[in-house]
């Protein structure tokens, strides 16, 4: 088994500030706006929602399991099944991030206000928040486990598969859950409004979530940049020599098609080890090849 790297500090500190924004910012839409207008989105968090409805009732668990401690008892599975195709460094980054989105539900959401006004409007609104914390943990190569675990564990095994295809089906089998439970189409409906939501809103923070991007970046150090590339993205890269017509300096031109969601982690890698370089971003109506789509007709 792989030694976890080294964090430096300033980075742990970032991290966790981004954990415990995201975190706060997720707890929010999920326990006071969704929870509170009775219907709950897609994912282990509309799952973790229905398990304490459904044993509110029971005296055993006096007042229902909290829906905290349900995510983490249904990650507990999905964790042991996933983190193999996870990578050990994104297993550890979730599990805390799971712990603490567990406690921030259960113990400091129920303490701040909640609102109860109009189920559509707290459709949309949890979503935003959701999303946007979704987005903040994201983007420091976490999760918060459940259906991410499972969506992305997929995707890696089936890279051509579409990430948004798979969440969706993660997604829709809980939402229609919600309505069952809840005896109600309103709920299921209102649960798909604040899950479509929080996805746009992730999407657009992360530049988006499964459209394919082609990145180009001129750097003095392509041969690092592109090994860090394929170590931590999964991507590969084609690196070209290329000469700057004013300066007359030799560089390195690299070529690499990667999804939406990860520019973020390629921005962030060429940045750390060449300050002075220059990447372009374009945008890909299709991808072909290992890794993207498969043509039928070839």
């Amino acid at each position: 088994m792989k030694a976890l790297p080294k964090i430096e500090p300033k980075v742990l500190a970032k991290d966790i500030l981004f954990d415990v924004i995201g975190c706060i910012l997720y707890g929010a839409g999920i326990y006071n706006f969704a929870y509170c207008s009775n219907f709950a989105p897609g994912g282990v968090s509309g799952l973790a929602i229905l398990i304490h409805i459904l044993t509110e009732n029971i005296p055993f668990f006096k007042g229902g399991i909290p829906i905290g401690t349900a995510i983490i008892l249904i990650n507990i599975p999905i964790v042991i099944f996933c983190f193999r195709a996870l990578g050990l460094q994104f297993f550890y980054r979730s599990v805390k991030t799971i712990l603490l989105s567990a406690v921030i539900v259960d113990h400091l959401m129920p303490r701040l206000w909640t609102y109860q006004g109009s189920p559509m409007l707290a459709a949309i609104f949890g979503g935003v928040l959701a999303g946007a914390g979704l987005a903040c943990i994201y983007m420091r190569d976490s999760s918060t486990g459940g259906s991410d675990f499972v969506i992305l564990a997929i995707q890696k095994k089936n890279p051509h598969l579409s990430i948004g295809m798979v969440s969706l089906v993660v997604d829709g089998v809980v939402i229609l859950l919600g309505g069952i439970v809840y005896g109600t189409v309103d709920a299921a409906l209102y649960g798909l409004l604040m899950t479509i939501t929080y996805s746009v809103i992730i999407d657009k923070i992360m530049l988006g979530n499964d459209s394919r991007k082609l990145l180009t970046v001129i750097t003095s150090n392509g041969g690092e940049i592109a090994r860090r590339i394929n170590d931590e993205v999964s991507r590969g890269v084609t690196i070209s020599q290329g000469r700057g017509a004013y300066s007359g300096a030799e560089k390195d031109i690299l070529l690499c098609a990667c999804s939406n969601n990860q520019v973020y982690k390629v921005r962030r890698i060429v940045a750390d080890l060449d300050e002075k370089s220059f990447l372009m971003v374009g945008s890909l109506d299709a991808a072909y090849g290992h890794g993207f789509k498969t043509d039928e007709h070839t």
